[in-house]
């Protein structure tokens, strides 16, 4: 049988702006208390929230603040925190390998470990990662891409570890979504390139921060039992043909 989830907390990254902090306030909403781990201030006020500002690059931080954070247990995790660094083939760099494999992989493995035993305790527990339409590939995303494709793979590993504890860990595949700060450092708003670049999504319409958190939320859901190991594309269709933007 199946534990019920006694204490609603999720422990979320990135909540500062765009999809993670359109996750902060879905939770909330939802009656949980939130921990959030980002490297910028989160502009949301609510006496179930918790804020902690962080590098997720470098990896003995993120390390120590999720050991802090964990002190709370939480039972869900959402991994929203990400960065792209756009740069050809040649002048992509292994610092760029190295600082987003510690903020995509090494902080979601740190997340996980620190709340695991309370998850295993509850048997329960939800793991949501956030990857990219670009694991499909993407021009000039050579850290980027490797690196939110890591993630289906931690995914797909952790289901198989982890599902006869009644945790689920999933994985949700943006495509373009505007509103977010690293859309718009490839796309500025109201640019040309964002006029030209909308036309290329079969929707006709680029995503919104809460177009993701709908499949955050469903992942999330103490419901949502029996989905593990899967990975959605949110993005317009644009996962089943090319993309240039």
């Amino acid at each position: 049988m199946q534990a019920v989830d006694t204490v609603k907390r999720v422990v979320l990254t990135g909540g500062s702006s765009g999809i993670g902090l359109a996750a902060v306030q879905a939770f909330l909403d939802a009656g949980y208390e939130v921990i959030n781990i980002s490297r910028g201030h989160c502009p949301l006020s609510s006496p179930r929230l918790t804020s902690m500002a962080v590098d997720l690059t470098d990896s003995a931080a993120t390390r120590e603040a999720v050991m802090t954070a964990a002190q709370s247990p939480a039972t869900t995790i959402v991994h929203c925190a990400g960065a792209i660094r756009e740069r050809a083939i040649e002048d992509a760099t292994l610092a760029d390998l190295e600082a987003l494999g510690n903020l995509h992989l090494g902080a979601a493995l740190s997340l996980v470990q620190a709340n695991l035993s309370a998850m295993k305790a509850a048997h329960y527990g939800r793991i949501v990662l956030i990857s990219s339409r670009a694991v499909l590939g993407l021009a000039k995303r050579t850290a980027y891409a490797a690196t939110k494709a890591g993630m289906l793979g931690l995914a797909r590993t952790w289901a198989l570890e982890l599902a006869g504890h009644g945790i689920t860990v999933n994985v949700v595949a943006p495509g373009p979504i505007a509103e977010t700060e690293m859309f718009e450092q490839i796309i500025p708003p109201a640019s040309a390139k964002m006029v030209a670049a909308a036309k290329q999504v079969p929707v006709g319409r680029f995503g919104t921060p809460q177009d993701v958190v709908r499949a955050i939320m469903f992942f999330a859901d103490p419901q949502a039992s029996f989905v593990t190991g899967q990975t959605l594309f949110v993005c317009g269709g644009s996962s089943v043909g090319s993309i240039v933007y």
